[in-house]
């Protein structure tokens, strides 16, 4: 029997004033090596920003796993990490591959505007 790991979502406000960033899971719970897809949706008027998301495990460093620009094509990437980004319906997603014990943390949707 494999140990459930329990993905913890919150809301997070990016720092731009005005856009906010809604995460509607309050919360996941997946078997280690199981596939799990957090999302987050967001609201801006701008054209040019970057997504993120990060994690922060209970040790309570906040550790960054992936972004994506708003003019990128193609989704990001990252190890067992992946992005589907929908500009159009302003949802971005993060897929997690091969779940493990170490990915039990609170996950992060952060919104920032091109500086």
């Amino acid at each position: 029997m494999t140990p459930s790991v329990d993905l913890s979502l919150l809301l997070r406000t990016g720092p731009s004033v005005a856009q906010t960033v809604t995460q509607p899971q309050p919360e996941e719970s997946v078997q280690e090596a199981d596939t799990v897809t957090l999302d987050c949706t967001y609201t801006t008027s701008e054209s040019d920003y970057y997504l993120s998301w990060y994690k922060q495990p209970p040790s309570g460093e906040m550790v960054f796993i992936i972004h994506q620009y708003a003019y990128e094509q193609q989704n990001s990437t990252n190890n067992r990490y992946s992005v589907n980004f929908q500009k159009e319906a302003k949802a971005f997603s993060l897929r997690i591959s091969d779940s493990q014990l170490e990915d039990a943390a609170m996950y992060f949707c952060a919104y920032s505007g091109a500086q």
